[in-house]
C-alpha cells in the first residue's frame, strides 16, 4: 500500500524495472497544461510545457517565442493586430 500523500490522483504511476527485474512505481507530478492564446484561445507553439521550477532552468528562448507578444499572442493574432495598428495610423 502506498505512503497516503501518494494516494493522490494528482500524481502520475510510472512503473519504472529495476535491474534485479522487479517492477516498482515511482509517483511524479503531472505536466501542467500547455500555454495558450491571450486572443484566441489556441495552443501556443514554442513555449515549454514544464513544471515551474524546471521553467526556471530553461532559457528565455526556451520559455517563449522571440517575436512580439511571444508567449502571449498566436502568430495569427499577432498578424491581425499589426494589421489592424497599421490601419488605424
Amino acid at each position: 500500500m502506498p505512503q497516503p500523500r501518494k494516494r493522490s490522483r494528482s500524481l502520475r504511476k510510472i512503473f519504472v524495472k529495476t535491474p534485479g527485474g522487479r517492477t516498482t512505481v515511482h509517483y511524479k507530478y503531472r505536466k501542467p497544461k500547455a500555454a495558450r492564446c491571450g486572443k484566441c484561445g489556441a495552443v501556443l507553439k514554442g513555449v515549454a510545457r514544464e513544471m515551474p521550477y524546471k521553467m526556471k532552468k530553461l532559457g528565455k528562448s526556451k520559455k517563449r517565442s522571440t517575436r512580439p507578444y511571444g508567449g502571449v499572442l498566436c502568430s495569427r493574432c499577432m498578424k491581425e493586430l499589426f494589421v489592424e495598428k497599421a490601419r488605424n495610423i
